[in-house]
């Protein structure tokens, strides 16, 4: 899938992915099932052990890449998927990105 063209509906939401989510290569995994489904934005691990996403896209690589969170790397036990839409005005990201530990 490619990334929404510049003139295309474009959706932001913020994500908190509860349980065994680090440690275990998830974030890099992130990154990669991202860029498959040209869906931009960034992805952290959290000091409390969860895992923290921005992700931009259209609804549809939105809702894939949200359903990966969940089920898509089998190491992974998620407990809680949590997100919230980001309302405009947002930046718009050019890539998707492992952030560092915040």
């Amino acid at each position: 899938m490619e990334s929404p063209a510049r003139d295309e509906p474009l959706e932001t939401r913020l994500v908190y992915v509860r349980g065994q989510v680090q440690g275990i290569g998830y974030r890099q995994a992130c990154v990669r099932r991202a860029t498959a489904l040209g869906v931009t934005g960034w992805v952290c691990n959290l000091m409390d052990g969860s895992v923290e996403a921005v992700l931009q896209g259209s609804p549809e690589q939105l809702a894939e890449m949200c359903a990966w969170l969940i089920d898509g790397m089998s190491a992974a036990l998620v407990e809680e998927l949590q997100v919230t839409a980001v309302q405009p005005p947002f930046a718009r990201f050019d890539s998707f990105e492992r952030m560092p530990t915040v």
